[in-house]
């Protein structure tokens, strides 16, 4: 009898919760000759969450949570939830039930038929998203596909099910900084893509603002592509050589003409589009320069507050 581990990240998803385990419950009793541990990760909710998570503890001991001691973000919950699972597979779901957990039957019987290390989901719409949204999600996986060398699959979903030898993959990869998207297409290993269309929240709002969409997206352009710094220094060659010729034309053209003092509207454009150049590369470098300082101060990725295991370390430090 395999242990399958089922790692829920929440925050704020009080009213979430009842309907995910109702819905779990069932796919668990389809796959009853399996057993399962079901690991919710409060990421510092202010609503009842925790609340509800002891609720369901007490009501069935499948259901273990940990409780952050603030709101470290979905990428330190997904974290957590894998160094916790004791399974030989795990998987990663969304409370929300737009990670529908009926396909997990059907990941599980992929893994243990054919050939593959784990079975990713990825949506084929994006039915009910603002059109807005939708187009920039889309540029951003162009874009990131473009410059990284790790791929990162368009439309990809964190709700995933992988076998123990990945997960342990995924662990090494202890950086402060974290992509899991990123992360699971470099560590490698075989994967099937299963597509579904998009599903709209069980309960509750969506917690991914455009603000926060945009900083997530450039957590994943500066933790899997050095191409930016490459682009900055690259502006900064053209823009030399380009100066270097209008300083050229500039003499040439007094030599013949004599001294212009017309011009000076353009020249101050220039003088504002060079320093906005050298503005945007200093930021490109300050990025990447943030980042690495970050991950040298060693700052534990998490930090717990409660837990159903007591015996549970209460931070994790950086590998």
């Amino acid at each position: 009898m395999n242990k399958i581990s089922i790692i829920v990240p929440c925050y704020n998803e009080d009213a979430a919760l009842p309907i995910y385990y109702k819905e779990m419950c069932k796919i668990m009793a389809q796959m009853k000759e399996e057993k399962f541990e079901l690991i919710f990760v409060d990421d510092g909710s202010t609503d009842h969450t925790l609340a509800e998570m002891k609720t369901l503890h007490e009501k069935d001991e499948r259901c273990q949570y940990f409780s952050f001691s603030r709101n470290f973000g979905k990428e330190a919950a997904i974290y957590a939830g894998l160094k916790n699972a004791t399974g030989e597979y795990a998987a990663i779901m969304d409370v929300d039930l737009q990670d529908p957990p009926s396909l997990l039957p059907k990941m599980y019987e992929i893994l243990q038929t054919e050939d593959y290390d784990s079975v990713a989901t990825r949506r084929s719409t994006r039915s009910g998203e603002p059109k807005i949204r939708s187009f920039l999600s889309e540029s951003f996986y162009k874009f990131i596909n473009r410059i990284s060398k790790t791929e990162i699959v368009n439309g990809a979903r964190d709700y995933r099910l992988m076998k123990r030898n990945m997960v342990d993959a995924v662990l090494k990869m202890s950086e402060y900084n974290r992509f899991s998207k990123g992360i699971f297409g470099w560590v490698g290993f075989r994967t099937k893509w299963l597509e579904y269309k998009n599903i709209e929240r069980s309960a509750g709002e969506t917690k991914w603002s455009m603000k926060k969409l945009f900083f997530y997206s450039l957590e994943g352009i500066t933790g899997f592509s050095v191409a930016p710094l490459s682009l900055a220094s690259v502006i900064g060659v053209i823009f030399c050589v380009v100066s270097f010729l209008v300083i050229i034309l500039i003499v040439a053209r007094t030599c013949i003409w004599g001294d212009p003092v017309s011009g000076w509207p353009s020249l101050a454009c220039i003088i504002f589009l060079v320093s906005g150049v050298q503005l945007l590369c200093t930021g490109i470098v300050g990025e990447y320069l943030s980042k690495t300082y970050l991950e040298t101060k060693r700052r534990p990725i998490f930090i717990l507050k409660d837990s159903s295991e007591p015996d549970k370390e209460l931070t994790h430090d950086m590998g």
